[in-house]
């Protein structure tokens, strides 16, 4: 029961009289009216015709993925994100999906950002964590090499509260997996593969602050499920590529969070747990910092000169007192609407600038690329 064009004719034709989900596309006979712009001129448009594709030339509604046609005013496929084109309610009505994502604008990071900040419920108190910066040094002193500070910069820090949480104890396990020098491979066990996944899904899954960021992400067409948003967060920040002599050496995480050592100097490090962990081991000497954040609880942002391991950081800023899941949904926010930008944060009406680098010399997926770097950007 087949008519020529292959269309079943067991559908009424009621069925086929409307342009629901066929704006742009191409005449095609086995429909009684036509959805295009050429019906206009040959006069077989469906009834719905312009309230659906012509009217509604500044939706997407009944337009998701329909084919390219120049006569649009807006789009609605999945190239139109990179050519800018797509029309405003794209990625809310077709999801634009793993990373293709809608616009977001400078004002909705302020307001996302703020309500991550409130739901930092894994924080440090003032009575959990106590620093000690001691010397403040302007930004010509930062080079200086001089160890400034008599005492370590971590004064108190209640470890049985903080590091017992599922988050401090999944981002704990992950930190001692790295080998700090570029150029050697990274090579992963079985159990710090299953590390990497159990820190994505305490901090992103299984925290309020990370379920908090998806629904956000989720909303504006980035990611069409949790599993999406998950398995790309594991991709963007774990993914391996070569920093050094062509060695799968690096990860935007090990570069942010573990830090590394490249060409004689620190590469990277931004985490206070880290730093926390190698000045407990004596592994890492606090020299003075130039910049401190206007916040007077946790978190606070720190620019600081240090040494670890005999090599020196001239200034390594990171978020301090937060929790694992805040520090990763910062960044990811940031990575995720403005990669390779700065990105205006508002932490309790204060302003945070984040800047992230996207690395451009290998890629995963169809051509997403890894972190390169992201880091709180000091004045």
């Amino acid at each position: 029961p087949h008519v020529a064009s292959g269309h079943l004719v067991s559908l009424s034709p009621d069925a086929l009289a409307t342009c629901s989900g066929r704006c742009g596309y191409g005449t095609d006979s086995g429909y009684p009216c036509q959805c295009n712009t050429s019906c206009e001129r040959f006069g077989d448009c469906c009834s719905d015709y312009a309230a659906l594709c012509k009217g509604a030339a500044t939706s997407c509604k009944g337009r998701c993925n329909e084919a390219f046609d120049s006569q649009n005013k807006c789009h609605c496929n999945s190239k139109c994100s990179q050519h800018g084109n797509c029309c405003s309610d794209y990625s809310s009505l077709c999801g634009g999906g793993g990373g293709g994502g809608g616009s977001v604008s400078d004002s909705e990071i302020k307001a996302i950002s703020e309500a991550l900040y409130s739901l930092d419920s894994n924080k440090a108190s003032a009575s959990e964590l106590v620093l000690d910066p001691q010397v403040l040094v302007s930004d010509s002193q930062t080079s200086s090499q001089r160890d400034l500070a008599p005492l370590p910069l971590f004064q108190f820090l209640d470890e049985e509260a903080l590091f017992s949480r599922p988050t401090f104890a999944a981002l704990v396990a992950l930190l001692d997996n790295y080998q700090r020098v570029t150029g050697q491979d990274e090579d992963f066990s079985p159990q710090q593969l299953a590390e990497q996944e159990a820190f994505v899904r305490e901090t992103m899954s299984k925290t309020a602050l990370g379920r908090k960021l998806y629904a956000f992400l989720s909303s504006k067409g980035y990611y069409a499920s949790e599993e999406d948003f998950l398995q790309d967060l594991k991709m963007m920040w774990f993914g391996l590529y070569s920093r050094n002599n062509n060695k799968k050496d690096s990860s935007g995480f090990e570069h942010i969070f573990a830090g590394e050592i490249k060409g004689g100097k620190i590469s990277g490090f931004h985490n206070w747990v880290q730093f926390y962990l190698l000045e407990k081991q004596g592994l890492l000497n606090y020299y003075s910092h130039s910049f401190d954040g206007p916040w007077t609880s946790y978190p606070d942002i720190l620019g600081m000169q240090f040494r670890w391991d005999g090599y020196f950081k001239q200034v390594g800023s990171a978020i301090m007192g937060c929790s694992p899941e805040f520090d990763f949904a910062m960044y990811s926010l940031c990575y995720i609407t403005r990669p390779g930008k700065r990105c205006y944060l508002s932490l309790g009406g204060k302003q945070l600038i984040i800047q992230t680098y996207t690395w451009d010399n290998s890629s995963y997926g169809d051509g997403k690329k890894y972190i390169g770097s992201a880091f709180p950007a000091t004045p």
